[in-house]
C-alpha cells in the first residue's frame, strides 16, 4: 500500500489515480500528523510525501516514519528542490528526493524499485524476528528452580552491555544462554559470533580473534577480518575462555577496557564496538589464584557471572527435554514420534548425565534410530545405562552391544566415523568391536 501525504488535495488525488492504475492501493493524508496516524493503522510499504507540509517538514518526517516502520520506503516530493534538502532527506533514510514537474516519468519506475526494497527489508525483518524467537529465553526447556534462577539473572543482564561470564559443566547449554542474552539485548539485530578458544593453537586463535594484515606470516596473502570485526556492533562469545594463553589474555583485556585492538602484523590500532560474553567449564577463580589465568582478566570478565546447573541437579526437567529431542529426531528421520514409557523415563532419570544436555540429546537420537516399534526400547540404550539399572534377563550386555552397533551401522550405511559418534565411542574401539563380534560390513 502507498501512502500519499500532500496538503494539496488535487495533487493527492492525481497521484493516487496514477498509482492505482499500476495496481497499487493508496491512502491519502493532507498533514504529517494525519499521515503518521494512517501509517500506524495500515499496512503501508511506501510513503510519497511533500516536503512543505502545514505542520511538519517532509524531510524531517522521514525519521518519524522510519522510527515507526523501518521497512517503509519514503519518496520526498518538492516544488523547490535544494541540494541540501535532498542530501538531508537521503541521510534521514528517504529512498529518493524528486522535484515536482520532473516526477511524471520517474515516479512509477521509482515506486517499483522502492516496493522491491521494502519487501526485501520486510523479509529480513521477519527472518530476524524468527531467529530472535528461536533463541529467546522462552525456548529454554525446564522448570527447575536452579534453571529459573539462571534465566532470571540472564534476563536482567541482557538489556545492558555488561560482560557476562557463563560457568558450568560441558553440555549445560552455555552457548544457548549466550545466544538468548544477545537476542534479548539492544544488539539483537547485529551479529552474534561464537569462537571456541580450545579449537585453535595460540597463533591461530590470535589470527581468528583479531585478524591479520597481508604479509603478517607465510600464507597471509591478503588482509583478513578477525571475529572481533565480524561481531562489531553485536556480541562475541568466547567459549572455553580458560584455554586461552596468557599472552593473548593480555590483548583481550585491552579490548575489554578500551574497545581497541591491533591486527596481527599491523601497527595501527582499530576501534570496535562489541559486547564480550565468555564461557568456561573450568574454575577460573582457582586458575587466577594459581597464576594459570590472569587475575585482572578474570575480575574483568566476572563482572556478572551466571552458573548453569548440571542436568543431574535438574532431573525434573529430563522428561520435557527428552520429549523435545524425541520429536526433533523423529521428524529428522521421517518417522512417527515414538512414545516414552515409564521404564525409559525411570532409566533416563536415574542416569548420572556426565555430559549433561548434550549427552541426553545424543542418547535420544540413538534411541530414535535403534527403536523399531511405537515405544522407545530400553535395549537400545548403551550398556553403561544398565550398570545400575536392572533389565530383562533375555538380553546380556554383549548381545545388546552387538545389536546396537549393527543397527547404527545400517543407519549410517557403513559410515564408521558417524557410527562411532552416535555410539559415543572412539573409532578404534568401534573397529575392535566389529572384529570382536564378527559384525559383517554394510
Amino acid at each position: 500500500m502507498v501512502l500519499i501525504i500532500d496538503d494539496e488535495k488535487k495533487i493527492c488525488s492525481l497521484l493516487s489515480r496514477i498509482i492505482e492504475l499500476e495496481g497499487f492501493k493508496t491512502l491519502q493524508a493532507n498533514t504529517g500528523k494525519e499521515g503518521l496516524k494512517l501509517l500506524k493503522s495500515n499496512d503501508v510499504s511506501i510513503v510519497i510525501s511533500d516536503v512543505k507540509l502545514p505542520d511538519v517538514n517532509g524531510v524531517a518526517l522521514v525519521k518519524d516514519i522510519k522510527a515507526i516502520k523501518p521497512y517503509v520506503e519514503i519518496i520526498n516530493l518538492t516544488a523547490y528542490g535544494t541540494i541540501a534538502d535532498g542530501v538531508l532527506a537521503i541521510k534521514n533514510g528517504a529512498f529518493d528526493y524528486l522535484v515536482k514537474g520532473d516526477d511524471n516519468e520517474k515516479i512509477i519506475p521509482l515506486l517499483y524499485k522502492a516496493m522491491d526494497k521494502s519487501n526485501l527489508q520486510r523479509s529480513v525483518s521477519d527472518l530476524e524476528n524468527k531467529i530472535a524467537r528461536k533463541h529467546s529465553f522462552e525456548t529454554i526447556i525446564g522448570q527447575s528452580k536452579a534453571l529459573k534462577e539462571a534465566i532470571d539473572l540472564a534476563k536482567k543482564v541482557s538489556k545492558t552491555d555488561t560482560t557476562v561470564l557463563l560457568l558450568g559443566e560441558t553440555g549445560t547449554g552455555k552457548e544457548v544462554f549466550a545466544q538468548s542474552i544477545h537476542y534479548e539485548s539492544l544488539r539483537a539485530t547485529k551479529p552474534f559470533v561464537a569462537l571456541n578458544c580450545s579449537g585453535f593453537s595460540p597463533d591461530l586463535l590470535e589470527s581468528e580473534l583479531f585478524g591479520y594484515k597481508a604479509g603478517a606470516f607465510t600464507g597471509a596473502n591478503k588482509d583478513k577480518k578477525g571475529l572481533l570485526e565480524e561481531a562489531n556492533g553485536g556480541t562475541l562469545l568466547l567459549d572455553e575462555i580458560g584455554e586461552m594463553n596468557l599472552d593473548l589474555q593480555a590483548k583481550l583485556l585491552r579490548v575489554l577496557e578500551s574497545q581497541t585492538f591491533i591486527k596481527v602484523g599491523d601497527t595501527q590500532t582499530q576501534q570496535v564496538n562489541v559486547r564480550i560474553l565468555a564461557a568456561t567449564n573450568k574454575d577460573l577463580k582457582a586458575d587466577a589464584l594459581s597464576g594459570k589465568f590472569r587475575s585482572d582478566l578474570y575480575y574483568r570478565l566476572s563482572v556478572f557471572s551466571i552458573t548453569l546447573p548440571p542436568l543431574r541437579e535438574r532431573k525434573a526437567d529430563i522428561p520435557a527435554l527428552a520429549a523435545y529431542y524425541l520429536k526433533e529426531f523423529a521428524n529428522k528421520v521421517n518417522r512417527s514420534v515414538p512414545k516414552m514409557d515409564d521404564k525409559i523415563l525411570s532409566i533416563l532419570s536415574g542416569h548420572s548425565w556426565k555430559g549433561n544436555i548434550r549427552e541426553l540429546k545424543n542418547i535420544i537420537e540413538r534411541l530414535v534410530i535403534l527403536s523399531d516399534g511405537d515405544v522407545l526400547s530400553a535395549t537400545a540404550l548403551p550398556p553403561e545405562f544398565f550398570e545400575f539399572t536392572p533389565i530383562e534377563n533375555d538380553y546380556n550386555l554383549q548381545q545388546i552391544e552387538k545389536q546396537h552397533i549393527q543397527k547404527v551401522l545400517i543407519h549410517t550405511k557403513g559410515n564408521k566415523t558417524e557410527t562411532s559418534r552416535l555410539l559415543g565411542i572412539g573409532l578404534t574401539t568401534l573397529y575392535r568391536k566389529i572384529e570382536e563380534y564378527q559384525i559383517k560390513e554394510v
